[in-house]
């Protein structure tokens, strides 16, 4: 299988050199640097489509309108984050959302209603998260549900559960402790964007690093492409897909913190809007730097240039449904090019794929 060089540890010279070798022809090539690098072309196009159109021009590509397609589109890139370590592991976690409107509305009402100190109230909602991502995985890897109805069953009692904590209430009044860290502070000073958009940059950064030059993101990796050959390479296809959705469910959680750090409050069911432009993303990125292959740099480009088309289109005077259009048509195309690119990449490696 293709895949099968990415077991050798990191640690190795020459296997590590090897590879930079190849990635970097593989760079070169015209076809290949315009797949990997299409979507990123696309988004300056439109950036500068906006910039120019008449009606546009004078609010689309001013400093203000691009801090707050930054700032704001943190909660996003998170969940995407969140959704994609089981991806990569070739798992669905439909739950995500649901855990970011549960963490949120946690540190809501232990901070307002119960006086309980905000940085506690934080750690206390990021071991929810952990535990909901662990029970999916015990569900999914001790008894045996596929992941996708599984993960749909938690989403429906999760808010279940949001709904009955909250009395189907706004609870507001979030400690500025949490928010100002959020959006209050900015940086850098010439260009400031709230420091939300640099966690999920420094997130994305890590998540990254692990993918690509850890044995555990080799292993997500090559789970992701074939449990069969994983199990008997020896790998404990299990354990890994049981920590993918424990890891998510964290992720998940910390995209709740944003949120209410955010909004400076919760709610019991906007969070789930979050969860088709999470998948959006993270199909939409893998069609991107990588193709065919789930990855961070591909969904944080994804998150930012759905956001970019969105916004253009509001100031030409759309109304707000267009994001559902736009959200629900990158998806579709999104899974086809994805589709496209595996195959592609298994017709190159003359394996089962590519005939």
């Amino acid at each position: 299988m293709s895949e099968q060089p990415e077991l050798v540890p990191a640690t190795s010279e020459g296997s590590l050199g090897a590879r930079v070798k190849a990635n970097v022809r593989d760079h070169l090539k015209p076809a290949d640097f315009l797949q990997r690098y299409a979507l990123i072309i696309v988004w300056g196009f439109v950036v500068l489509l906006f910039s120019v159109i008449p009606s546009t021009s004078g609010t689309f590509p001013t400093t203000g309108n691009f801090s707050t397609i930054f700032g704001t589109q943190a909660v996003i890139l998170v969940v995407t984050l969140a959704l994609l370590v089981p991806l990569v592991a070739g798992d669905y976690d439909l739950s995500v959302a649901a855990t970011l409107t549960l963490s949120a509305m946690t540190i809501a009402l232990l901070n307002t209603q119960h006086g309980i100190n905000i940085y506690l109230c934080v750690v206390i909602a990021l071991a929810i998260g952990a535990g909901v991502g662990f029970i999916n995985g015990a569900i999914v890897v001790l008894i045996g549900i596929d992941p996708f109805i599984a993960t749909l069953g938690t989403q429906t009692f999760i808010t279940g559960v949001v709904y009955w904590i909250s009395a189907s209430t706004t609870i507001s009044g979030v400690s500025q402790n949490l928010i100002t860290p959020v959006v209050v502070d900015r940086w850098p000073s010439f260009f400031p964007i709230p420091l939300m958009f640099w966690y999920g940059v420094a997130l994305t950064a890590i998540l990254w690093f692990v993918l690509e030059f850890t044995p555990l993101g080799r292993r997500l990796l090559f789970v992701g492409r074939g449990r069969s050959v994983s199990r008997l390479s020896g790998l404990r296809v299990g354990r890994i897909r049981w920590g993918a959705l424990t890891t998510s469910g964290f992720l998940a959680a910390g995209a709740g913190v944003l949120y209410v750090g955010q909004s400076g409050g919760a709610d019991p069911s906007s969070g789930l809007q979050f969860l088709l432009p999470a998948f959006a993303a993270a199909f939409l990125g893998s069609t991107s730097i990588q193709p065919g292959r789930f990855n961070p740099i591909g969904a944080l480009i994804a998150v930012y240039f759905l956001i970019s088309g969105i916004t253009g289109l509001q100031l030409l005077g759309a109304q707000s449904y267009v994001q559902f259009l736009f959200y629900g048509g990158a998806l579709v195309l999104a899974v086809a090019l994805s589709q496209i690119a595996r195959r592609r990449e298994a017709a190159a490696a003359g394996g089962p794929g590519s005939t």
